[in-house]
């Protein structure tokens, strides 16, 4: 497993300037339209000292689909909830800083940009809403959180 690297929907390894390249290519298809370029993060301790985390890059043609990428590590546990929503956030941000990096080398329409988060007001996570939001947006970023963190919720939860 090379954590360097991202899998397509089709199951092809790219790095960090072949998905942003296919962001660009998917975007270009139909420049009149409005896109949303989306981060999240997903975890789930598999078993008893280590842990999935995916994170996932959506590029979303608003009304029309889209196009996601993801990419699995695997680190070793972490035995508190509040430490795992943490580590998910900072690969999010991680990946977010990869790919605006990258998309400054490319003439792009313009679009929406998102840090999904797998926290919501109901369940264990409410207790650290105003943390991890805070956290996303010390970055400059947007913060969505349950049920609109449809990257992190179910693209990123669906390679857990």
């Amino acid at each position: 497993m090379n954590e360097d690297f991202f899998n397509s929907s089709l199951g092809i390894k790219l790095n960090i300037n072949q998905v942003v390249q296919e962001i660009v290519r998917f975007m270009a298809e139909d420049k009149n339209r409005h896109y949303k370029i989306v981060i999240g993060s997903d975890s789930d301790g598999h078993n008893e000292k280590m842990a999935d985390f995916v994170t996932a890059i959506v590029v979303h043609r608003v009304g029309n689909g889209g196009r996601y990428f993801w990419r699995r590590i695997e680190l070793p546990k972490f035995y508190t909830l509040r430490d795992r929503i943490i580590r998910e956030v900072l690969l999010s941000l991680e990946a977010a800083k990869e790919t605006l990096i990258a998309l400054k080398t490319f003439d792009v329409p313009q679009f929406d940009f998102e840090i999904h988060v797998d926290i919501g007001e109901n369940g264990q996570t409410k207790s650290m809403m105003q943390e991890v939001i805070g956290m996303v947006r010390a970055y400059n970023f947007e913060a969505r959180t349950k049920p609109e963190s449809y990257a992190a919720s179910k693209v990123a939860d669906r390679h857990v």
